[in-house]
């Protein structure tokens, strides 16, 4: 394989890392904005639903799949796959520790979320209803 296609799979692999690190990130604080935008929080209750499945069923998430896919066409020598940021965000990701504590931790995050919208959306639609708008 030519030195530019390994240079591309490892870029590609690396953008895959950080889109993997936004994702966590708003699957974290995604409810904050979601009490406010239908959309936003259509897409982060997806979004946790489907983390949840993967943590119940023991899936990979197919940005993991697709980061190894991209790591394994690019060529060995590097101390670590990708950039030094990156290195340090997939210590962050790929975080070791039991699958029981992430089920934990996903459940715990999904019932925040659930009360957050059940709480904050309600105090937002009693607000309109006073003000009389629909």
């Amino acid at each position: 394989m030519s030195y530019t296609m390994s240079m591309l799979y490892g870029i590609l692999a690396d953008i895959v890392v950080l889109v993997h690190f936004l994702w966590i990130l708003f699957l974290i604080f995604g409810g904050l904005i979601g009490i406010k935008i239908r959309m936003v929080k259509t897409a982060h209750v997806a979004g946790l639903i489907f983390a949840a499945v993967i943590q119940v069923t023991g899936w990979y998430c197919p940005l993991t799949d697709l980061e190894v896919w991209l790591r394994s066409r690019q060529s060995a020598g590097a101390a670590y796959g990708g950039s030094f940021i990156i290195h340090y965000l997939e210590k962050i990701i790929y975080v070791q520790v039991p699958g029981g504590i992430i089920l934990f931790l996903t459940i715990l995050l999904c019932l925040f979320n659930g009360w957050l919208y059940f709480t904050r959306g309600k105090k937002g639609r009693r607000r309109k209803d006073i003000n009389g708008a629909p």
